[in-house]
């Protein structure tokens, strides 16, 4: 993907809205405060899309995580509520790329496959009642001899087929997006990281943001780096662990992606660390799997997803990474997205927990809305529990390290 370098933010200026991160949320974010008139500046650490939103598995999936538990939680009334949500927020970004023809490679298709023995007749009683509940759900289930048609893998014995989510090209979005922004008017800058926010305590609610070439003094600030939130607006950061997840993409495979995928659709598995893959454009595999958690690589990561990856296709031990790369996401406590206003004039969008091509995308643009008055999905986002996590920066990813250890054991030990 053909990425143009946009300027290093340099000097001192005063804008309506700054919106500290240039992925998905921001973008979404700075498109619709600056189609509402706005004054907006974008200050991205590194370059656009480089977190998350550049370095994704490219899923546009339904609903939230852990939907099911909605119901549990919160009620039938406000399980669908949220739902026919995360169905707008897939519209939102297909209706972006369609409007302003943003080429994604769109591919229409996810199977959420089971590794683990399951009642196919329970599966399917489960899957119909979501259906009646959640009207446009969609949700297919298929047996082992029906899962064949998407995935061949002695791994699954069951799997669930959306046919109105897919897959697409992550980095080309974030691109994409950039540019629609710069047309609404928003300004954005790379190599441009945000070093301090300050409260300006003698003019209301304005914010001074700092960099390393200058200031930016803003009535409204937008803390849209999701799992980069680090230190900078603790307040923020406290509602979400960093997580880091790794992907390959193998040697190009010819005809033999076909009899590995034969549809073409993503796949996602019930492993509580998700495997995830998809075919490309030029048939390579693109497969996702393994975590780690805080800011650190692993070495040999790749070496991680190759043990993934060969515990769904065998058949593929000796095959070749061309690339391999790990980026860093978010997860809350709940799984559910925290978007909130921290206080006036202070927003801050985080915490997708997997489903962030959809929900980082209109959660930004929920933001932005926000900020021009019109609060509905705001509000309705910020009403999600995501529950508190300790603030200190040492214990945060040993939290994390020690629950996702224990899911990786469980996933180690159940039989297939």
């Amino acid at each position: 993907t053909d990425i143009t370098e946009l300027p290093t933010f340099s000097g001192v200026t005063d804008v309506d809205v700054c919106i500290i991160g240039g992925g998905y949320t921001g973008l979404s974010a700075a498109i619709s405060a600056a189609s509402a008139g706005f004054s907006v500046y974008v200050l991205e650490a590194h370059r656009i899309g480089w977190g998350a939103s550049g370095r994704n598995g490219g899923q546009l999936g339904s609903g939230f995580n852990r939907h099911e538990q909605l119901i549990e939680q919160l009620g039938l009334e406000a399980s669908q509520t949220y739902w026919a949500l995360a169905e707008r927020a897939k519209e939102h970004v297909l209706d972006l790329c369609k409007t302003h023809n943003i080429d994604v490679q769109y591919v229409p298709g996810i199977v959420n496959t089971l590794h683990k023995k399951t009642s196919i007749a329970k599966l399917e009683r489960e899957a119909n009642a979501f259906n009646d509940q959640h009207p446009g759900a969609q949700l297919c289930v298929l047996d082992r001899e029906a899962l064949q048609a998407h995935v061949r893998s002695d791994g699954y014995v069951a799997g669930i087929y959306e046919s109105n989510s897919g897959h697409l090209h992550p980095l080309k979005l974030a691109v994409g997006l950039a540019d629609v922004a710069q047309q609404c008017g928003a300004s954005l800058f790379e190599t441009s990281a945000v070093t301090r926010v300050e409260k300006i305590l003698t003019s209301g609610h304005r914010y001074r943001l700092h960099t390393r070439h200058g200031q930016v003094i803003a009535k409204t600030v937008v803390c849209a780096m999701n799992g980069y939130l680090d230190a900078l607006v603790p307040k923020a950061a406290s509602d979400s662990i960093p997580i880091n997840n790794f992907i390959v993409a193998t040697e190009t495979l010819g005809e033999r992606i076909h009899s590995l995928l034969p549809s073409n659709a993503a796949i996602a598995d019930s492993r509580y660390v998700v495997n995830y893959f998809r075919r490309s454009v030029d048939n390579r595999l693109l497969f996702g799997g393994g975590e780690n958690y805080g800011y650190r690589f692993p070495k040999h990561f790749s070496n991680r997803v190759r043990r993934a990856m060969t515990t769904v296709f065998p058949s593929l031990q000796d095959v070749r990474f061309d690339f391999a790369w790990g980026g860093t996401l978010a997860i809350t406590r709940s799984r559910w997205p925290s978007v909130r206003e921290i206080e006036p004039g202070l927003y801050s969008s985080s915490g997708y927990s997997g489903h962030g091509v959809a929900l980082a995308n209109f959660c930004g643009h929920a933001v932005g809305k926000a900020i021009a008055g019109d609060r509905d999905d705001f509000h309705k986002l910020a009403q999600l529990p995501t529950g508190p996590i300790p603030s200190n920066r040492r214990i945060r990813p040993i939290l994390a390290a020690t629950a996702m250890g224990g899911a990786a054991l469980l996933d180690r030990v159940a039989k297939f």
